[in-house]
């Protein structure tokens, strides 16, 4: 994932069900009233100095766990406050929540680390080198009970025993991974950013079981997975969300999103996929049939909200950004400098029904 300076969905519609059977498969398109209109309907401003990077909502704990750089802070979505910040994360990118076992987990990129912590105290209980380079994306599979890390800088996976803590093996992916899925039956699918290609990983055997082409995307970065109807979302830096079958690999659909993707989603429950773009925008994708997907709405956000997480209870998505300053004149030691971050402007935007 790409980082805002110093680091790196949604819909609702009433469905009325009309089911559509295509290679043995039940779909129910969409049917009847016209969706309801959904905006940010909450801005709250919680500071804190450092850039972001993945975020991820712990729906049983109503808590929005936040990359922060060198920590990370946990929001309480009912009382609107940051609980706590657990720190010792250098470089977090992202973080995974086993809720079964009371444990998260976060993909340290400085320290080539995963930190282990608490869901009761939130306090940091365990370090594991990951024996890879930049763990960015972080995973918790609950079948296998396994914490899977996407390391950027040395194109592999690294595999982790959830419950005994322990690094089991490495995965070779041949390129450099960005955002990873489950569909929940023993495959992992992961996009390789650097070769716009998706990889499906065999859990069983730790291994590298498919590779296919995204093509038209380019870069890609998020993704999704509706894991009943076997699709995949991925979302790519030519401003394209591309749908594949997750059994074969077949391209099925392309569609429009905004400028500068990082994060996808999928809310199974509505058939809605969603792009959350760098360029102010949420674009919400409806999943008509199997081989059938329309761009809803373009939802406004803020500039930067590129990173999402979706609570699939209530039907919300969680975006974050900041203000910015002007870029400052370059300089010999800063030859690209970037806008700097005004402090204490660190958001948390929450998106649902008007």
């Amino acid at each position: 994932m790409r980082r805002f300076p110093g680091v790196r969905m949604i819909i609702a519609a009433a469905f009325a069900p009309l089911v559509m059977t295509v290679a043995g498969c039940a779909l129910q398109p969409a049917s009847g009233p016209a969706s309801p209109t959904y905006a940010v309907i909450d801005t709250v401003k919680i500071g804190g100095a450092g850039g972001w990077d993945f975020i991820t909502f712990d729906a049983p704990g109503q808590r929005l766990f936040i990359s922060r750089g060198d920590r990370v802070q946990v929001w309480n979505a009912r009382s609107k406050r940051v609980e706590a910040e657990i720190g010792g994360t250098s470089g977090v990118h992202g973080i995974a929540i086993a809720n079964d076992l009371q444990r998260g987990f976060t993909s340290n990129g400085r320290t080539n680390t995963v930190s282990v912590f608490g869901l009761d105290d939130l306090k940091v209980t365990d370090s594991i080198d990951v024996q890879g380079v930049n763990p960015d994306a972080i995973l918790y599979e609950p079948r296998f009970k396994r914490v899977y890390t996407f390391n950027g800088r040395s194109a592999d996976a690294t595999v982790i025993d959830a419950v005994g803590l322990k690094v089991l093996s490495k995965i070779a992916l041949g390129g450099k991974p960005e955002v990873a899925v489950s569909d929940g039956a023993g495959h992992l699918f992961v996009n390789l950013e650097d070769t716009s290609e998706i990889v499906m990983i065999d859990e069983a055997a730790s291994q590298v079981s498919a590779r296919w082409p995204l093509a038209p995307c380019t870069k890609p970065t998020g993704l999704a997975i509706d894991a009943v109807h076997k699709r995949l979302f991925s979302v790519c830096a030519n401003q394209k969300m591309v749908v594949l079958d997750a059994a074969t690999g077949r391209l099925v659909a392309e569609v429009p999103i905004g400028d500068g993707p990082d994060s996808a989603g999928f809310d199974a429950d509505l058939g809605l996929a969603f792009s959350s773009n760098g360029d102010g925008s949420l674009t919400v994708v409806h999943e008509d049939g199997l081989d059938h997907f329309s761009v809803v709405t373009k939802v406004a956000t803020v500039k930067k909200a590129r990173t999402m997480s979706l609570d699939p209870q209530a039907n919300r998505v969680f975006l974050v950004s900041a203000d910015f300053g002007p870029v400052p004149a370059a300089t010999t030691s800063a030859p690209k400098p970037r806008a700097p971050m005004i402090a204490d402007s660190f958001t948390v935007l929450v998106v649902a029904p008007k």
